[in-house]
């Protein structure tokens, strides 16, 4: 039996995951994956906004992304689809794609790092507004 604590369900949550570096993100999305930012709008604000990304409130993830949901985004097309999913530090990410695992998103995961990592690698930041989904 696993030990109960956060840090152990993160352990848990990324055995099951192929975490993707920064440049590995880029790569995915320019081959189709989905790049969903679930950063709440003051982090956005203070860290800037990531091109390309959805932004998804965490709150309602699941909803948006389950190609069976009557609440799904036009972009929730299958449960094939890769979907890379990026928080402010990497973690909170990696619980959202491990619970999108279990929805059935069998390709769903998270970017290592989070933004602080994206920005460290010198990779660009957007001056468009964010394209948020609620």
């Amino acid at each position: 039996m696993m030990s109960p604590g956060v840090d152990a369900l993160l352990e848990q949550a990324r055995a099951g995951l192929r975490r993707l570096t920064p440049h590995e993100t880029v790569e995915a999305v320019r081959a189709g994956a989905l790049l969903v930012d679930t950063r709440t709008e003051a982090q956005r604000r203070e860290q800037g906004e990531l091109p390309g990304a959805i932004v998804i409130d965490r709150t309602v993830l699941e909803w948006r992304l389950d190609p069976a949901s009557a609440w799904r985004i036009p972009e929730a097309t299958g449960y094939d689809r890769e979907i890379v999913v990026v928080c402010r530090e990497g973690y909170s990410s990696s619980l959202a794609a491990a619970g999108l695992q279990a929805l059935g998103l069998r390709r769903a995961t998270d970017m290592i790092g989070g933004v602080y990592a994206w920005r460290e690698a010198g990779m660009p930041m957007s001056n468009r507004p964010a394209d948020v989904r609620y």
